[in-house]
């Protein structure tokens, strides 16, 4: 791996801020401490990101590419529509399993958009996501339960979910999103 001090300034600059954004919230993570973590001049701060607006977009961006790598790895090893349902939990799961400075906080997605003014591109990045995970339920759900019942059972699985991570985020224990699987496993057999 190269050590920190050799990745480019954008790549330091985004690993930096995906840690305060997600550890501190994006208003308490100044520019300022952005670029100490970094190591890097203000200066390539503006050369690489035109504002912090610019930069918080590049984390939401990175955050779900972050997590449809992961999604992509559990559905490579899915062979059934339940196990397919099932890969966006665990994907979740492996999301939530993942070494934080400071702890498992909930869903980074979440965390900013509670930041964020209600018409920011940031939130409609979020939502796009969130919309995103649903319609990937209802896609698999559709093989296992039909076209009439996926999508009725698809938001409740995204509810169940995404209170899960929630709670989770709130109590800062990513296991309750292991109940959350269970439930929805259960779900799956009462269909």
């Amino acid at each position: 791996m190269t050590p920190p001090a050799r990745l480019p300034a954008r790549r330091r600059l985004l690993d930096a801020a995906a840690r305060g954004f997600y550890d501190d919230g994006i208003a308490s993570t100044g520019i300022d401490t952005i670029i100490a973590r970094a190591g890097v001049a203000k200066m390539s701060l503006y050369n690489n990101f035109s504002s912090k607006a610019e930069l918080v977009a590049a984390y939401l961006e990175e955050r779900h590419e972050e997590w449809s790598r992961l999604y992509d790895a559990r559905l490579a090893a899915a062979r059934t529509p339940r196990e397919r349902v099932l890969a966006v939990f665990d994907a979740y799961l492996d999301h939530a399993s993942m070494a934080y400075d400071h702890g498992f906080r909930g869903c980074g997605l979440l965390n900013a958009a509670a930041e964020l003014p209600a018409s920011s591109p940031g939130r409609a990045a979020v939502r796009a996501h969130k919309e995103h995970v649903e319609h990937l339920l209802n896609r698999h759900l559709d093989g296992l339960v039909g076209e009439s019942r996926a999508g009725e059972l698809a938001a409740h699985l995204s509810f169940l979910l995404e209170g899960s991570m929630s709670r989770a985020g709130l109590e800062g224990d990513p296991r309750l999103l292991h109940r959350a699987r269970a439930i929805a496993d259960s779900l799956l057999d009462a269909r």
